[in-house]
């Protein structure tokens, strides 16, 4: 079956633009990924996967990370290559959750460090094991059995997948979810919000960690992202006006 393209909705493979802006207003930090930035980290990530970890379409993967440019990365390449992709946000109602389970380990889990103590209990026994970090350096310490996403990534080519797809396949993620079926169920999340061609859409990360409503519906309807990690309050109007922003989550 032919897949679904992600990031070629409504030309956003074509613009210069940023298409997913990350920002912390408590460090101070930002990234701005214009469409053919993000497609080539979600290229290198799709390589780990497929080149590095030795895995196949349909293999399990575990994202427990909060949003954020490399959490886009980790999922966009994961679906690149037809990972089943498992993660575990805060229970949205209206929205599916996948929940880590079923007999069948994983076959890679992507963590963060600062929250590793309260899902290790949650992440399974995993062949491949990443702690993606959420500051500019590399990880200080990375405990034994697992490895720094960000070291490990850069090993792999950014190209030329630079347009990451979800794949249309019979095959299923555990909750039953096709591959096909997720860019379908991002699609009624966009409408939902009200999200439109050309709209720039501010996330507050701190409140919804969901990647249909952070990422997916965005880019199937044609947006773009601010995605503000510690919103200040007092710096929501500035920010506002200073990004762009036509719509607010």
């Amino acid at each position: 079956m032919e897949p679904v393209p992600v990031l070629s909705a409504a030309g956003l493979a074509e613009q210069d633009r940023p298409l997913l802006t990350h920002l912390d207003h408590r460090t101070g930090e930002r990234r701005d990924l214009t469409p053919a930035e993000l497609g080539r980290w979600s290229a290198r990530a799709a390589g780990l996967l497929r080149d590095g970890c030795g895995l196949a379409p349909g293999s399990r993967v575990a994202v427990l990370l909060p949003p954020h440019w490399r959490t886009a990365a980790v999922l966009l390449g994961a679906w690149a290559v037809g990972m089943a992709v498992s993660f575990r946000p805060r229970a949205t109602a209206g929205l599916p959750v996948l929940e880590p389970g079923g007999e069948r380990p994983y076959d890679a889990v992507f963590a963060t460090p600062e929250r590793l103590d309260d899902w290790l209990e949650d992440v399974p026994e995993g062949v491949h094991r990443y702690l993606v970090g959420t500051g500019p350096e590399p990880l200080a310490e990375v405990p034994g059995g697992w490895l720094d996403w960000s070291v490990e990534v850069l090993r792999h080519d950014g190209a030329p997948a630079d347009r990451p797809v979800l794949h249309a396949s019979d095959s299923a993620s555990p909750d039953g979810t096709s591959y096909a079926q997720w860019g379908a169920v991002a699609r009624e999340v966009a409408d939902q919000l009200d999200l439109r061609v050309g709209d720039r859409l501010l996330v507050d990360a701190a409140e919804h960690d969901q990647p249909l409503k952070w990422l997916l519906a965005p880019l199937s309807a044609g947006a773009s992202v601010v995605l503000c990690a510690n919103l200040d309050p007092s710096r929501r109007d500035a920010l506002i006006v200073a990004e762009g922003v036509t719509r607010v989550l």
